[in-house]
């Protein structure tokens, strides 16, 4: 008997059936395909994939059949995993990417065609991301604008739970593709989120360059389900368990328990390069952990940076711009009406505005004067999302890009007490345009020796900063003004006070007349 030939005749098989797997096993990641959005320069963006462990795959950029880049890298021998970082790349398109990967004497390759690169968002949120281009105002006419907008890009992510974090995605509802009527307008709270297409299509309007759109957002969820157990333990809540949240469970809600959309629908991305991320979440922590939520939000903000720049090697920044949506109206129906107002006031880590100290590089989109009786969605749902979409491309703009415009409504930075007049007169950040004098709008907490309440203030003279509150019906001391706060303080775009050029609505406010001891102050925690 031949020995040598004996093994070798063995051996053969094992390796023809490990190169044949090798070559099974070649793929990109899962949100790597055709018609992608890559993050331009300054940034480098990530490419990778899965492939034999101890393989050589080589990644090429061609553009008219011609290389315009090549980087080589190995096969990770213990998570199969292989990883480049392009090298950073101005707006433009259409590229080919091809990813060859040599093993023995099998060679694989993966080619991605239409490929642009420009600026990646990451829209994720609750069920007011999730509605559709359908469901919102002027939708047929909304649907068929998609023409001029063939390099923004959409890709959305199926809805999916894991009890431990995710390399990637297990599943996908619509890979990387060029905006249709059919795909923006899927169904019901389906693909693609209308907030994201409008902001892009917005973003776009101004930058005239690529913009990539990732939808990852489950109605009915709360903050917990997308952050990490390292941020929620952050805030005193204790990871590896459940939420006992069931029994607030409204319409349309999702999964509740911590971390598990973290980790199924988010830290798959983590690799991604991204310029950005817009939130718009909230209205399931309002009877759920309300309280903390003015920690678990800059947390979440924090670790998503933490993350997304570490997997990016780098390359995403480490403190990306953050937009957000505060909280819209809704017919409150048996729910208190003093829940809403908290959340909103904790989405702002309760300064009110932002950026602040602790949600620095953020912008907020006001929707407290947008609420919609009529919707055939609840009225928690409202359908005019291309308002809300307009005022978070605006902080975009500012935050993000670095433009010099409004972004923000008029903010009080001033309070003063004229008692013997009984007015309490506001100086406000940037000029005003009081659309209406409102009675209830402002109050004020009026207390005496034994108890506190609350007392409307109306709005009595202004100028083009300032504004007077009448405080005579305070018989005892002034102790704190609110503004808004309500769960519905105005009708549609009818708020009192907007800014008179950007037409953004004031935020809602909360502030201290007098001075406070910490037991006194305890007293408004929550308010």
């Amino acid at each position: 008997m031949n020995a040598p030939g004996f093994i070798f005749g063995l051996v053969l098989p094992l390796i023809l059936r490990a190169e044949r797997s090798a070559g099974a096993g070649f793929h990109f990641a899962s949100y790597i395909n055709n018609y992608m959005v890559l993050q331009k320069e300054p940034a480098g963006a990530v490419i990778w994939g899965y492939g034999m462990p101890g393989a050589t795959v080589t990644v090429t950029l061609d553009q008219d059949q011609e290389t315009i880049m090549n980087k080589v890298t190995t096969v990770n021998a213990h998570s199969g995993i292989w990883m480049v970082v392009l090298d950073p790349m101005k707006p433009g398109g259409p590229f080919e990417l091809m990813a060859q990967q040599s093993f023995h004497r099998i060679n694989s390759t993966l080619k991605v065609h239409d490929v642009l690169f420009g600026d990646v968002w990451l829209c994720s949120g609750q069920s007011n991301m999730e509605m559709t281009v359908s469901q919102i105002f002027n939708a047929t006419q909304e649907l068929s604008a998609t023409a001029a907008y063939q390099s923004v890009r959409i890709f959305s992510v199926s809805l999916v739970q894991a009890a431990e974090e995710l390399e990637d995605l297990s599943l996908v509802d619509l890979d990387w593709s060029k905006p249709t009527p059919k795909n923006l307008g899927h169904g019901n709270f389906e693909y693609m989120s209308a907030v994201c297409w409008l902001f892009g299509r917005y973003l776009y309007d101004t930058l005239q360059y690529p913009i990539g759109l990732v939808s990852s957002s489950w109605g009915g969820t709360p903050i917990e389900a997308w952050s990490s157990e390292r941020a929620l333990e952050a805030c005193g809540i204790p990871g590896k368990r459940s939420t006992s949240a069931d029994s607030v469970r409204g319409p349309r809600a999702g999964p509740r328990a911590l971390s598990v959309l973290w980790n199924a629908m988010i830290h798959p991305l983590h690799n991604m390069t991204l310029k950005g991320v817009i939130w718009y979440q909230g209205e399931a922590n309002m009877n759920f952990h309300r309280d903390l939520y003015n920690c678990m939000f800059p947390e979440l903000i924090d670790d998503w940076r933490q993350t997304f720049h570490h997997g990016s090697h780098g390359q995403t920044e480490r403190y990306f711009p953050f937009g957000f949506v505060q909280l819209s109206s809704y017919l409150r129906g048996a729910t208190p009406d003093d829940q809403c107002p908290e959340i909103r006031w904790h989405q702002t880590a309760d300064f009110g505005y932002v950026p602040n100290q602790r949600m620095p590089n953020t912008f907020m989109a006001v929707a407290m004067d947008l609420g919609d009786r009529n919707s055939p969605f609840d009225s928690i749902h409202p359908r005019d999302k291309q308002t809300v979409a307009y005022r978070l491309h605006l902080g975009a703009r500012a935050v993000a890009y670095g433009e010099k415009l409004t972004f923000q409504g008029p903010i009080p930075e001033k309070i003063e007490l004229v008692a013997d007049k009984g007015l309490l007169n506001l100086t406000y950040s940037q000029q005003i345009q009081v659309k209406m004098k409102d009675k209830k709008i402002f109050t004020v907490s009026c207390c005496d020796d034994h108890h506190c309440k609350w007392l409307p203030a109306p709005m009595d003279t202004f100028s083009t900063q300032t504004l007077s509150l009448n405080v005579s019906s305070c018989p005892g001391t002034l102790v704190a003004l609110r503004y808004a706060w309500t769960t519905w303080p105005c009708e549609y775009k009818q708020c009192p006070l907007y800014h008179p050029t950007s037409t953004l609505p004031a935020p809602p406010f909360f502030a201290f007349i007098t001075k406070q001891t910490p037991e006194q102050h305890k007293r408004f925690l929550g308010i």
